[in-house]
């Protein structure tokens, strides 16, 4: 049968020396084990939404359970390894409506219903 001239054939060589020419505009994506811009062109489908209890974006939705403050379970989702997570949720992060005037209570007594004295100098 008739053959194309300049084949390896036609000039056998050991197969150590033959040398292979990679063709990179065949090669897939998964061979490069990119993590960076090809990867982050396939991230379309969310996996978490917003928690209602911590407001945080850790709510998983097929578990149906809240990565960062374990909702729906009754109590808060805590640490003892993660000592500056339980830092940014515990008493002294938010408003304070009742406990910022109870330094100043304590002071007096918790006294209500009187009236203050009259300093003379």
């Amino acid at each position: 049968t008739p053959r194309a001239l300049g084949t390896y054939f036609d000039n056998p060589q050991p197969l150590s020396a033959v040398k292979f020419k990679l063709d990179y505009s065949r090669v897939c994506n998964m061979c490069y084990r990119t993590k960076g811009t090809t990867s982050f062109g396939k991230r379309h489908n969310k996996s978490h939404t917003a928690c209602r209890r911590c407001g945080k974006v850790s709510f998983h939705i097929q578990k149906k359970t809240c990565s960062s403050c374990g909702y729906p379970a009754a109590k808060m989702r805590n640490f003892n390894w993660g000592e500056k997570a339980k830092g940014r949720r515990t008493v002294g992060t938010g408003r304070m409506r009742y406990m910022k005037t109870m330094s100043r209570r304590f002071k007096n007594g918790f006294r209500e219903g009187t009236q203050a004295k009259k300093q003379t100098a």
